[in-house]
């Protein structure tokens, strides 16, 4: 099937008129299709392929709930109609947007909901930012505009034909994804259960296609994204992590709709503990106040975690029972008896088997436990070759039986 080669440009013409124009001459001179759509809240521009109007009227409130006069509200109305918008279309080669913070938000939020695949590049004045709720977790490329977006000159003509080049050649030379008869499995790691996902990926490699994610917060959003969207035949959610982040301060958190995928699909899903008793912050002197006292243990220089006490872990087993509550599909989750990571280890940093016993008691004692969702004991470290087939076992039980 021939992919869609139209590129959307899209901003606001009334302050980035010169500029998104410019990028579409460009890219319109390398034999592409290029859109212009106006994302303008405050003075619609005329001379555009996809007017702010048409694009408002794709609000479930019309376009009098973009054009209220308020910045913030129209702006957020906005993006929600050009989200619906792109939605709408089925030429959908590319996207690039350019913009502020305000015009950043507006875009990426239409390029989120497209296909991972789909070439996005948003050239933006806070590309060199925390940049998470503007990409989240997708494939979008942010560009630094270097000079705010506000006229042509020779620093913003070379940043804007660089972008322009970029999603044309994106879109023109896409590749389709490699067909493989293995079905796609997801798993999560950390650097302290590596040698678990390495030794479960040796196991499955030759029957499934395994993508691994690094559960960095980022890396756990972007796993149910692909399962939501259906590349996922079956889930090894081996470290879960980012809850301990959620819940206590850390630098790498998951969403509150971490697990969400269970309640959505019947996915056969084996998870577990991993890493659990580590919340990551940054350099040393980054640390709370309040966790100063805590154990902390210096990863690097630029990574310090500090192990999860008995009362962390209960609340996090609670946290995570619920919604584990939700799953519609097989799931087992294992609770490794012998550690949680290569730090909680006798001898290690952060041994601490109270805490542990804790969250195995508040995990097994919230999860209402019925044939399709079990929790069980493994009388093993995570990172052992006994827990890592018992993973595996259950894995292949659940998924044979759909």
């Amino acid at each position: 099937m021939t992919m869609p080669k139209t590129i959307y440009v899209a901003g606001s013409c009334d302050t980035k008129g010169d500029e998104l124009r410019y990028v579409a001459e460009l890219i319109r001179a390398q034999g592409m299709t290029a859109v212009l759509v106006d994302l303008s809240t405050a003075t619609p521009s005329t001379n555009v392929d996809v007017d702010a109007k048409t694009v408002a009227g794709f609000h479930a409130g019309g376009v009098e709930a973009v054009f209220t006069g308020d910045r913030g509200s129209a702006v957020s109305a906005m993006g929600l109609a050009f989200e619906h918008f792109i939605l709408s279309r089925s030429d959908v080669g590319g996207v690039i947007g350019l913009g502020g913070s305000g015009g950043t938000a507006m875009v990426t939020q239409a390029m989120r909901v497209l296909p991972v695949g789909t070439p996005r590049v948003m050239v933006s004045t806070v590309a060199a930012g925390n940049i998470s709720a503007y990409v989240g977790p997708n494939d979008i490329s942010m560009v630094n505009s270097i000079t705010d977006i506000a006229g042509l000159n020779r620093i913003s003509r070379t940043v804007l034909s660089n972008a322009a080049n970029s999603i044309a050649g994106m879109v023109r030379n896409r590749k389709e994804a490699e067909q493989d008869d293995r079905p796609s499995l997801g798993l999560t790691m950390f650097g302290v259960t590596t040698p678990c996902i390495t030794q479960v990926v040796e196991q499955l490699r030759d029957q499934y296609e395994c993508l691994v994610f690094h559960a960095t917060g980022i890396g756990g959003q972007s796993m149910e994204k692909l399962a939501v969207s259906g590349y996922l035949a079956g889930v090894l959610d081996i470290t879960t992590t980012e809850v301990c982040d959620l819940l206590f301060d850390g630098i790498l958190p998951a969403t509150e709709e971490r697990f969400g995928f269970l309640a959505q699909l019947p996915l056969p899903y084996v998870g577990s503990c991993g890493a659990l008793d580590m919340v990551n912050f940054a350099g040393i002197d980054t640390v709370p106040e309040k966790y100063r006292h805590r154990n902390l243990y210096v990863h690097n220089p630029q990574i310090t975690l500090m192990r999860t006490t008995v009362e962390e872990n209960v609340a996090m087993g609670k946290w995570i029972g619920e919604r584990l509550n939700r799953s519609i599909g097989p799931v087992r989750f294992l609770l490794p008896l012998g550690g949680v990571s290569l730090l909680d280890a006798p001898g290690q940093p952060f041994h601490d088997p109270e805490a542990n016993a804790a969250l195995f008691d508040a995990i097994e004692s919230t999860v209402q436990q019925t044939q399709d969702r079990r929790v069980l004991r493994v009388p093993h470290a995570i990172n052992s070759p006994e827990f890592c087939s018992e993973a595996v076992r259950h894995f292949h039980e659940i998924s044979t039986r759909r």
